[in-house]
């Protein structure tokens, strides 16, 4: 069904044209209103009493939502043109960047993939007795509360809820999961007259609970605390801080849908293989812990991983992708964007990317109190600003963005942005990208404002397809000259394997351990042959090798060779002595010859010697018609017979 856009022009504070932006989106328009949130309400009824309506302010959802509710019609899509386009000082046509936005908006999106997670509301809460307990007190009519003293207080008299004490000494879970295991475990005594008392001390106290309420102002008891989901901690010095952990706990009972982040493909994973470990990358950077080895391979925990996006940008094989949305999906926005803009009679645009939160109250504040965004800059919201790597920055440019700018949020993860972006530099040129960590509206309007008019780095826009590192290659060969050979940073997922031919010795051990394929040998003869675009730079390769005769040059090469085997090392064979038929490497052949023939016990004689430069099947042979056959037994045995047993005993 074909969307039809609901305008309003806030008052008369924007320009609207609805013939210009129908010719532009090629979408139905209303006439533009002024006042759908508050003094048109019933005008607004009777526009989104279709389905297909997409109402362009996206402030007043909230209103836009209870009105369909009331009318009995599902809430409308909403999109904001007015704090991203319309409120804007730049004197410039805004309708190409309208155009753009609202194309984006009429995209598809996948529905997001959750896992239901069940909270009973059991809760434990960590602290001294003199904030504990009166969290407790307030938090017991709700939840199913438990006290965890920290300090030597004696029991309290109430028996509302359970109190213990002890030393916590491990916690592992989130939300409906938590497993702790306590140390010196002493329980309430309820019986007897006069105080209660403690219980003897026991260790290797184990229990669960659902939600955890940490008022005790030391080392949080997860990484990255703020993004464990059912762990809520405080300041127990601030009663306003108590208050609030108390008001945020008691709302963690019920059913949740947490959101699946990330998407796995294990048998693409080049963490390990026989025990040499290879790319860490994922590991050393998440932030919450949920990622660990497993085997060749690492595991997530999908109860535990907060959706940062750092493990999907850094990962060099794809064998973790973002999944909330998936890569295409990303793709395929920036695309839209780029072509919308430049359809609707737009030059070259500019990709500002923020998050959600921080980064779209800035945007806001800026059109609302300052200048607003210039009308070349497009704005593009992610979930995960720490996903957003290389890969994309470079498909933005590819399609025609003339640069790409990353707004940072206080809270936005900076380890995995801190290695993509220099190697996007590297691959796309240092004034192409860069990080704005800007906390003023205003800071933000100087930062975008002022900038020269620039064409297109590329050719001829590209269609960004396929995995991550196949858009990065084509990007990059959009961005550049045919056959060019770009030096990236260490660390980067894409280079060259160098050989040191006078230390190989053509075990081919790193072949047999190559988790892409970049590495493989020649059936036909000693030869080791490499295909750069698929290797990842894992440092397999080098761990294994057993004369450490490997090392890599980070590099992207854009020339076709790349796509192809060349030939890294090779030796000529050598010829069995018996049948000639080529095996080995003839230099190791004739090393070990040199070292053992007639100096080692199993090769004191000639006949010995020779067999070690005969192939399998002739050593063999040699071995059976040798002397002392190894494979030889004694003389078998006759077979007795009927005939030769009763004979046996008529003799006797």
């Amino acid at each position: 069904m074909a969307k039809r856009l609901i305008l309003c022009n806030c008052s008369g504070t924007q320009v609207l044209d609805s013939g210009a932006l129908e010719a532009a989106t090629g979408l139905a328009c209303s006439k533009v209103h002024s006042a759908l949130c508050t003094t048109q309400t019933d005008l607004t009824a009777k526009e989104i009493a279709s389905e297909d309506a997409i109402i362009c302010c996206q402030q007043e959802q909230r209103i836009f939502d209870d009105i369909a509710a009331d009318i009995g019609v599902p809430p409308p899509a909403v999109t904001d043109l007015r704090d991203r386009a319309g409120w804007s000082d730049d004197p410039r046509s805004k309708i190409p960047k309208m155009a753009a936005l609202l194309a984006e908006a009429t995209l598809n999106s996948p529905a997001e993939k959750t896992i239901d997670v069940v909270s009973e509301g059991i809760c434990l809460i960590i602290g001294a007795s003199d904030v504990a307990i009166s969290a407790a007190e307030k938090l017991a009519p709700i939840l199913s509360v438990t006290v965890l003293l920290t300090d030597d207080a004696a029991p309290p008299e109430t028996r509302a809820f359970d109190v213990i004490r002890g030393h916590l000494k491990q916690a592992t879970g989130a939300l409906g999961q938590f497993q702790l295991r306590i140390d010196g475990l002493q329980q309430v005594n309820p019986a007897g007259r006069g105080d209660l008392t403690w219980t003897a001390p026991q260790d290797g106290g184990q229990t669960e609970c659902d939600v955890i309420l940490d008022l005790t102002g030391g080392t949080p008891l997860f990484p990255a605390p703020q993004k464990r989901e059912g762990y809520v901690r405080s300041d127990p010095g601030s009663l306003p801080a108590v208050a609030d952990a108390i008001l945020e706990a008691s709302q963690l009972i019920g059913t949740f849908e947490k959101p699946l982040y990330v998407a796995t493909e294990p048998l693409l994973c080049a963490h390990s293989r026989a025990e040499k470990t290879g790319c860490t990358k994922c590991l050393d950077l998440c932030p919450t812990g949920a990622i660990s080895p497993d085997g060749d391979d690492v595991s997530i925990d999908p109860m535990i991983c907060a959706g940062c996006g750092a493990c999907a940008a850094r990962c060099p094989s794809g064998a973790i992708t973002y999944d909330a949305p998936s890569p295409d999906m990303v793709f395929r926005r920036i695309h839209t964007l780029a072509s919308s803009y430049r359809k609707a009679g737009g030059g070259t645009p500019r990709l500002l990317v923020h998050d959600s939160d921080f980064g779209r109250e800035m945007i806001a504040l800026a059109a609302r109190h300052g200048r607003g965004l210039p009308a070349d800059v497009i704005p593009l919201e992610v979930p995960a600003l720490s996903g957003f790597g290389h890969a994309e920055i470079l498909a933005a440019l590819a399609s025609g963005f003339a640069d790409v700018k990353l707004l940072l949020a206080p809270t936005t993860e900076r380890d995995a942005l801190d290695q993509e972006i220099p190697l996007a530099q590297a691959m796309a040129g240092p004034e192409k990208v860069a990080l704005l960590d800007l906390a003023d509206p205003d800071a933000l309007c100087d930062a975008l404002y002022g900038a020269d008019d620039a064409p297109a780095h590329c050719e001829g826009p590209i269609l960004p397809m396929g995995s991550r590192r196949q858009v990065a290659r084509l990007s990059a060969k959009a961005l550049h000259e045919p056959d060019e050979v770009l030096p990236l940073p260490e660390a980067a997922p894409y280079g060259a394997v160098l050989v040191n031919t006078d230390a190989c010795t053509l075990c081919l051990s790193c072949v047999s351990l190559c988790p892409s394929g970049a590495l493989v040998d020649n059936p036909d003869m000693p030869q080791l042959r490499f295909q750069e675009d698929a290797c990842l730079q894992c440092g397999l390769c080098a761990n294994v090798c057993p004369e450490d005769a490997i090392s890599y040059e980070p590099r992207m090469n854009l020339a076709d060779e790349a796509l192809t085997q060349v030939v890294l090392h090779e030796e000529e064979p050598f010829a069995c002595i018996e049948c000639g038929s080529l095996f080995g490497v003839k230099s190791t052949i004739e090393k070990i010859t040199e070292k053992l023939a007639g100096k080692h016990s199993m090769f004191a004689n000639e006949g010995a010697a020779r067999m070690i430069q005969m192939c399998d099947n002739c050593r063999v042979k040699a071995q059976f018609h040798s002397q002392d056959n190894p494979f030889s037994g004694g003389e078998r045995p006759q077979v007795r017979t009927t005939d030769d047993y009763f004979s046996k005993r008529r003799d006797h």
